[in-house]
């Protein structure tokens, strides 16, 4: 599979985070503090909830055909007995992606929303750290211009709770996920 090879070559030259994106190899842009911390206050939060319902993976590999593979910040895949050995999970597996977003927000709306959308991802979320609130997506389609997009976004504060959508039972306080707005 191209992923594998483009991944080694590349990436045993090359320290930055990368992606695979429509065919071509995207280099992400780098990651603030305040990114990093909402990554580990999340990688605190959602093993505790999600538990073994589902296997939760942060920065790895979704194949989305056909050539894509996006490593989201978490995303939310079901259990599989090989524990994805075999194959990297593909649009069927997901039940929920997350970005966590500063420097990357654009990228992730404008880039990513069509991406998945059109991978046929029901659910995907931007914890927005420009603006501290969460954007949920929801619903993909497809326009008659042939776009991707979702008919639904909700706008979640910090200070709020949302339910995930693949588990109507579990909910996360995003007030313990934000980080607090630093003044300087």
């Amino acid at each position: 599979m191209l992923s594998f090879h483009w991944r080694k070559s590349y990436a045993s030259s090359h320290n930055d985070h990368i992606e695979l994106i429509n065919g071509e190899i995207i280099e992400m842009a780098s990651k603030g503090t305040a990114h990093e911390t909402c990554l580990r206050t999340l990688w605190k939060q959602l093993p505790k909830l999600v538990g073994d319902r589902a296997t939760l993976q942060s920065q790895a590999p979704i194949t989305l055909p056909p050539n894509s593979e996006p490593e989201p910040g978490f995303a939310i895949v079901q259990n599989r007995t090989d524990d994805y050995l075999s194959s990297h999970p593909k649009p069927a597996d997901v039940l929920l992606v997350m970005e966590v977003a500063d420097s990357s927000l654009a990228y992730d709306q404008d880039v990513k929303i069509p991406l998945y959308a059109k991978a046929g991802i029901t659910d995907y979320w931007i914890f927005n750290l420009f603006d501290n609130y969460l954007e949920a997506y929801s619903e993909p389609y497809q326009d008659n211009q042939g776009r991707y997009g979702y008919s639904n976004k909700r706008i979640l504060l910090s200070n709020e709770v949302i339910i995930f959508p693949c588990f109507p039972d579990l909910s996360l306080d995003l007030a313990k996920v934000f980080p607090p707005k630093l003044n300087f």
